[in-house]
């Protein structure tokens, strides 16, 4: 199809699982050495979830999935495409993603993963946006999922207490006269950045053996203050430049949902871009950060709480190791 005869996509629904074990600020006071007021001066978390030991990213993202599936009223029969946005797959592979086609039901669906840590998910909105707008998939499941408990060093403050587990997801399919439709998106990378957030070990490069456990390369590594700098950076740019290609001004923007990492970020970019805090949903303070699943669950929270309703318009956007962004 030609660039004039593209489809325009909508969001028919979305979903979220949040495992049921809460860590709080307090759990982690008797963990590592650090308190309450520490960490919720420094990032406005108060507790997050911690995914079971049985729990894999496929489960989470099943659970999720089928949440979206159900308020977009789509059976997984009838979805052409499944994309999961996760750096913590069940495994190296299949993809995660062939998991969740497995449990739900979806046997026409091509399934892969995407790997944009917490960017994944807007990377895999774009994707499955790209495929419904050229006729090349009708509906596609696009899940934002990590248990990130299962790369977190415990014994690193720095790291620990920032992170939890989750999936969002959303169902995206072309949009009916009348109904919404994604109006822009923007995305980047800078591979440069790769060493201010990553986990060295497990991979090609650093295969898994009893020294590189023992070292915990097999955990999250994380220059705070570089990342911080760099997130605030992005997202700024991130967010001007999707305004702009829908041909709309900040003021236009009746909610904005950022990535939920940390509340500092998050108020910063309001009083750059002259946004009251109130326009911005929050909701890292019960959940930290989710990575790929963030954005997807508090799309989710905003959408079922009334936060947002028709006739909004709504801005997404993210930051990620890689460092990757998203808008």
């Amino acid at each position: 199809m030609s660039n004039q005869t593209l489809r325009p996509v909508a969001i028919a629904g979305t979903g979220s699982y949040l495992p049921e074990k809460v860590l709080t600020n307090a759990d982690l006071q008797r963990m590592v050495e650090t308190s309450d007021e520490w960490i919720t001066e420094r990032t406005g978390i108060k507790e997050r979830r911690i995914a079971a030991k049985h729990e894999a990213t496929s489960d989470l993202a099943i659970a999720a999935g089928r949440e979206a599936l159900a308020n977009a009223g789509v059976e997984a029969a009838d979805l052409d495409l499944i994309i999961v946005a996760t750096v913590t797959p069940d495994m190296a592979f299949p993809a995660t993603a062939c998991f969740v086609q497995k449990a739900l039901g979806a046997p026409k669906a091509t399934c892969f993963d995407v790997s944009a840590a917490c960017s994944g998910f807007l990377y895999g909105m774009e994707l499955a946006r790209q495929f419904i707008a050229t006729g090349s998939a009708e509906r596609a499941l696009v899940i934002g999922a990590d248990k990130l408990s299962a790369i977190i060093d415990w014994t690193d403050r720095n790291t620990c207490v920032l992170f939890g587990d989750g999936a969002g997801a959303a169902v995206l399919q072309p949009a009916g006269e009348g109904s919404g439709e994604i109006l822009s998106a923007y995305s980047g990378s800078n591979g440069n950045l790769d060493e201010i957030l990553n986990v060295p070990g497990g991979g090609s490069r650093n295969p898994l053996t009893p020294e590189t456990i023992g070292g915990k390369s097999n955990t999250m590594k994380m220059a705070g203050r570089e990342v911080y700098r760099h997130a605030v950076q992005t997202m700024m740019s991130a967010t001007k430049e999707a305004i702009a290609r829908a041909g709309l001004t900040p003021d236009d923007i009746e909610c904005f949902i950022p990535h939920q990492a940390n509340l500092r970020i998050i108020e910063t970019i309001a009083d750059k871009l002259h946004i009251p805090m109130e326009r911005f949903f929050v909701n890292l303070q019960a959940y930290g950060n989710t990575s790929a699943a963030a954005v997807a669950i508090a799309l989710d929270e905003a959408q079922r709480s009334g936060r947002i309703k028709r006739g909004d318009h709504i801005l997404m956007v993210v930051f990620g190791g890689g460092l990757t962004w998203a808008s």
